[in-house]
């Protein structure tokens, strides 16, 4: 059994293979976290010593005992208003303005499987086994319930967590703070690892100390953002890539978020996460719920790797969906990088026709192909077919596309809207925009009210007729700013606090429209590279774009980071044209590529412009992908360097049956009279045998693994590496 239950004290244990949570219903109903951590076996709140800390006050039914303070104890969702001065989960306004929140145990059931969250994304069974528990809190004034739902997965070696708020009153409550997780930990000797980026720069890994008082991550940008990332870490001190404990919590939301990590006066650590309150009200009438987004949970005491290992399984196995979760992902040519605005149809075929002779799958049109398109300053919103651009319209370019042996993909952006557009002509009501104000501008362009069901009725007719009147495979969905200026026209006064939130359901219930629609589609995420690669976005779409920088040396950086949640068959990748268009570096095409294929892989230039050398060279590229791409893919990986900290980014990828592996990276910067370093493998047999492809040598497991492979001396910048082993016979 995954849940097991106690009674006097009541504790609950939620156990994986490798990992126990532990809960607490006290004698007065108080919930409190015990433990998370290594299986032990036994009731852990041993841990914990309770004193009459002063200033820290005592709830009433406590009568003459002072070391009972919720202030001081470790909580497992900590309410405002009643005595807990720390960082709360929940925080609720009633009708008398009063904002107490006293939450005790009311009642539990446990269950087989696992159910989804009405309108939000979130872990699904399959065939793996699941167990849920929910726990009942109710308010002491009996007008608010908090149904907390905990799944386990014990094979997966996760755990998931969400919340359920409950109006049991007869009067209407404002929901001011609705987090995910709340977790206390006794002591604050841990450190905690954020991803921290901007435009082009995303999910840069810093690893902090925790620091007396509150640290931070978080977006109020309408999207998970390029600054941060709804994941986060906590690691002992002694933690590494390899060894030492650490846990890590995935929040599936698109939208606003927020991450607090407290040191208080104890010493102790709070962790919440969930939806930013900065930006968000919520409206509760009498009867009514509100689901919060549901948070992925997992612990490990084999370091980084193994945690990474977990969320990778879990995210690509029962978090992505439909078709494409588990397949081989199509090598790719995307005109943009090519072409921009300026495109026509003959421009386009004459990229495919080279594409076709290289290997490459399909052709996707980028931006500027629908309405009145050669700038970024009008049309977006108008999604029918430019014919000055395409003569012969849209379904007559796809077939030629076909008849190369190609499928082909097409570029869109339904969350937005240009001003100068027949849309905003049309209904200027749809926009995002705050009465009596001028509405904020982010690249020329407003943002669809997606809360409206017009607005998404709208986008689901023009787009699902794009599908049906021409064989599209692909789609990129785009979305190239942020959100500020919140209003939506159909709420009242004392509601616009939920108009954030509701554009993220309503974007929820359009992807999850189309992609039921049109099951065969590959769907892939994008907000100018990777401002909104989360959890929620990879429910409906497999693959998000990584970043708009393609750029070798950085993206090795941005990859690094993004592969301590993310499966490396989530990030779309490309290799494109030097001088680089995001930084002007030059760097061969040898390590473009084998860091594009450290995704999904694919090409974003003009072809026809390589040497009949580099056109070889991209051919043996692609028929490499081609081949490795299901070890990439569903192989376990590997970070075998820290970009952050040496001259080099390297990682590889290893068969689950430790039959071969596949080293790949990039040595950065060419040092006068160096010798080569080795680089040590990871994840090989150790008492096992491996070629190497490259060299013919044969080597121990544990003489790659403990000794390593000795890479060249770098020869000039940015210096490609590539080594695949085979295990042999001895």
């Amino acid at each position: 059994m995954a849940i097991r239950i106690e009674e006097n004290p009541k504790n609950f244990y939620l156990e994986t293979k490798n990992s126990m949570y532990q809960i607490q219903a006290d004698s007065r109903g108080v919930l409190k976290h015990i433990w998370y951590g290594q299986r032990t076996g036994r009731d852990m709140s041993y841990l914990f010593d309770y004193h009459d800390v002063g200033f820290s006050g005592n709830t009433y039914d406590a009568g003459q005992d002072r070391t009972y303070s919720l202030d001081t104890m470790p909580l497992e969702y900590a309410a405002e208003g009643i005595g807990d001065f720390r960082t709360a989960a929940v925080a609720v306004t009633h009708e008398n303005g009063g904002n107490a929140l006293d939450l005790r145990y009311e009642s539990h059931r446990v269950q087989e499987g696992k159910e989804g969250i009405p309108g939000l994304p979130s872990v699904y069974a399959g065939d793996k086994k699941a167990e849920t528990l929910e726990i009942v809190l109710k308010d002491t004034s009996g007008e608010v319930c908090v149904t907390l739902r905990y799944s386990v997965f014990e094979e997966l070696d996760v755990l998931t967590r969400s919340a359920v708020i409950e109006n049991c009153g007869s009067g209407p409550k404002m929901l001011t703070k609705a987090h995910t997780v709340c977790m206390d930990i006794p002591w604050g000797d841990w450190e905690w690892v954020h991803f921290h980026g901007r435009h082009t720069m995303e999910r840069q890994v810093q690893r902090l100390p925790l620091l007396a008082g509150i640290q931070e991550s978080s977006s109020k940008r309408g999207a998970s953002s390029h600054q941060q990332n709804p994941t986060v870490l906590l690691c002992e001190k002694t933690c590494t890539e390899d060894s030492g404990s650490c846990f890590g919590a995935v929040l599936m939301y698109s939208g606003c978020f927020q991450t607090q990590i407290e040191l208080d006066q104890l010493g102790q650590v709070r962790f919440v996460m969930g939806l930013h309150p900065d930006t968000f009200r919520w409206k509760l009438q009498a009867g009514e719920r509100f689901y919060t987004p549901e948070a992925i949970l997992s612990w490990s005491d084999r370091g980084f790797a193994g945690l990474s290992h977990q969320f990778h399984r879990v995210i690509r196995e029962n978090v992505c969906r439909g078709k494409y979760r588990l397949a081989k992902r199509p090598v790719l040519i995307n005109n943009w990088e090519a072409t921009y605005f300026d495109f026509n149809e003959e421009k386009l075929y004459s990229i495919a026709r080279q594409a076709a002779k290289l290997g490459v799958d399909m052709l996707v049109m980028d931006d500027g192909w629908f309405g009145i398109r050669d700038t970024d300053s009008s049309g977006l919103g108008d999604w029918y077919v430019n014919e000055r651009k395409l003569r012969g319209g849209l379904a007559k370019l796809v077939q030629k596309i076909k008849d190369l042996g190609m499928s082909f993909g097409i570029w869109l952006e339904p969350e937005m809207v240009s001003e100068d557009s027949d849309l905003y002509r049309a209904h200027p009501e749809w926009v995002i925009r705050i009465p009596g104000r001028q509405p904020m501008r982010g690249r020329y362009q407003l943002v669809l009210d997606m809360s409206r069901e017009d607005v998404r009725e709208y986008l689901y007719d023009a787009i699902s007729k794009l599908l049906r009147n021409a064989d599209i495979s692909y789609i990129k969905w785009d979305m190239n700013r942020n959100v500020c200026d919140w209003y939506s026209t159909l709420l009242p006064p004392d509601r616009q606090g939920e108009a954030p939130h509701r554009y993220v359901l309503g974007l929820y219930e359009l992807l999850e429209r189309l992609t039921t629609d049109f099951p065969d589609v590959l769907f892939e995420g994008c907000c100018g590279g990777g401002g909104r690669f989360d959890a929620g976005m990879l429910y409906y779409c497999p693959q998000i774009w990584c970043s708009d920088d393609t750029d070798a040396y950085a993206r090795t950086k941005i990859q690094y980071g993004t592969s301590f949640f993310y499966p490396i068959s989530t990030v779309g990748s490309h290799v494109s044209a030097v001088p680089n268009h995001q930084t002007g570096r030059v760097t061969p095409l040898s390590a473009r590529a084998v860091t594009a294929m450290a995704g999904s892989f694919g090409y974003e230039l003009d072809l026809n412009t390589l040497t009949d050398e580099e056109k070889e060279a991209v051919k043996d590229q692609i028929r490499r992908f081609k081949e490795y791409g299901p070890l990439i893919h569903n192989g376990y990986y590997y970070r075998l360097s820290d970009p952050m900290k040496e001259n080099r980014g390297i990682w590889s990828f290893v068969e689950k049956d430790q039959s071969a592996a596949l080293v790949q990276g990039v040595l950065y910067y060419a040092e006068p009279n160096m010798t080569g370093h080795p680089v040590r493998l990871k994840g090989l047999k150790e008492d096992g045998l491996y070629r190497i492809r490259e060299t013919g040598e044969t080597y121990t497991g544990a003489a790659l693994m403990h000794g390593g492979i000795l890479l060249p001396r770098c020869w000039g910048d940015y210096m490609a590496v590539e080594y695949y082993l085979e295990a042999v016979a001895p």
